[in-house]
């Protein structure tokens, strides 16, 4: 029953960073259009926060665990979630989805469109369930039950990750006349297998908890390929037209979502 309760939580964890993707289509609510200036920012954001989870949380909380394999765990899974990041890159750059498809998208299409959103956003979901492998043992209290530090910082650090993802689908929608709250609704569907995926990844590691080490390995090396492979040249690429081609924006960006994650090495 216990298990059963803990299972809902972090499917409960995993379904509100995708509602976070959601947010990025707020901003339609208040403004006709988004600064390329603010759009590099938030990605900028979004990889420093990504990086330092992984490095400052996973890769930290794979170390200390106590069996002499950890570290060649932690190295065996960062490998494996890089190789990932990799094939599921291809697979998506073979079998591109343009948010437009969304809305005109037959049922058929759809289940094609959330396949492929779920080799995307697995990587974000391993990391949410890996780290509530200690869910009940000590962190703070939530509603009764004790949740793992690193887990609260791991989801709060996806949800924000979430929010340029979302700003990103919504800007084509936005240009097809899409109205505002359906905006919100394409952005969440993008995000919909992170929980599902966190659900799996937290009941394997509590199941099969040798392999730990290597499940914050895998989650880690899989998130900040992912910002190097996806998230930089995605930045890059918006900023092109901006002064320093947004240079300026990406690394300010990067520094405070840096900032905003040292609180994790610390505690």
């Amino acid at each position: 029953m216990a298990l059963l309760a803990n299972l809902v939580f972090v499917f409960v964890a995993g379904l509100i960073t995708a509602l976070a993707t959601g947010l990025g289509a707020l901003p339609f609510f208040l403004v006709d259009d988004v600064s390329d200036r603010w759009n590099v920012a938030l990605w900028g954001l979004a990889s420093g926060i990504m990086v330092s989870a992984s490095v400052f949380g996973l890769i930290f909380e794979g170390l200390a665990e106590a069996n002499g394999g950890s570290v060649v765990g932690v190295g065996v899974g960062m490998l494996v979630g890089v190789v990932l990041v990799v094939v599921s890159h291809r697979l998506i750059s073979e079998a591109e989805v343009d948010p437009q498809q969304y809305e005109e998208a037959d049922y058929k299409k759809l289940v094609l469109i959330l396949g492929i959103l779920t080799v995307h956003s697995f990587p974000e979901g391993v990391a949410v369930g890996v780290s509530f492998a200690d869910l009940g043992f000590e962190g703070a209290q939530i509603v009764g039950i004790t949740v793992p530090l690193l887990a609260i910082f791991m989801t709060i650090a996806i949800s924000i990750h979430n929010i340029p993802e979302g700003l990103a689908i919504s800007i084509p929608l936005r240009s097809m006349g899409v109205g505002k709250w359906k905006m919100v609704w394409w952005a969440v569907f993008s995000s919909l297998p992170q929980p599902i995926g966190a659900l799996v990844a937290y009941y394997f590691v509590r199941v099969a908890r040798e392999f730990l080490p290597v499940g914050f390995g895998f989650a880690a090396g899989a998130m900040i390929f992912l910002v190097a492979l996806e998230f930089i040249p995605e930045a890059l690429e918006i900023g092109e037209d901006l002064p320093g081609q947004g240079h300026r924006e990406l690394v300010s960006g990067l520094v405070a979502g840096v900032l905003l994650m040292v609180p994790l090495a610390v505690l």
